[in-house]
């Protein structure tokens, strides 16, 4: 049996994704000499997030950290509880967007790092705000397909 999470935590994850994916995309600048610094240091802070919650697990990811250490004792239990699993596969998609972003602008393909930030933040804002977790639908989709 797979470890069991509550549910909140991930979309309070993904809420603080969004926010630090929008900042990112709204910093990649087009251009000679352009400087995505800013954009370069968040989405490299992402990736070690979303690195973290799938590598080691969503008991490591920072955001989950906070979630449960300041925010879950406020909310009381949760009414159910889901498996872990899914959202631990939704950290990797998170994990290959970053990754793919910061190539990009390493490679100094912009236009590439803006469509696949904004992919990114599309996501997590699905997850965050109308609790739809696009990597979680994923995974469940590839479980079925191998069971069959």
């Amino acid at each position: 049996m797979s470890k069991q999470i509550d549910p909140r935590g991930p979309r309070f994850g993904a809420a603080i994704t969004t926010v630090v994916v929008a900042v990112a995309l709204a910093g990649i600048h087009s251009g000679t000499g352009a400087n995505n610094t800013l954009s370069f240091v968040l989405l490299t802070v992402q990736l070690v997030a979303h690195g973290l919650g799938t590598f080691v697990g969503l008991s490591a990811q920072p955001y989950g950290i906070v979630y449960r250490k300041f925010v879950a004792p406020r909310l009381g239990k949760p009414s159910e509880l889901e498996d872990e699993n899914p959202p631990r596969f939704a950290q990797f998609v998170g994990f290959l967007f970053a990754a793919a972003a910061l190539v990009a602008l390493l490679l100094g393909a912009t236009v590439a790092a803006q469509i696949i930030v904004a992919l990114h933040l599309a996501a997590s804002f699905l997850n965050a705000v109308f609790d739809f977790c696009l990597g979680c639908q994923m995974y469940l989709i590839g479980k079925r397909i191998l069971n069959n």
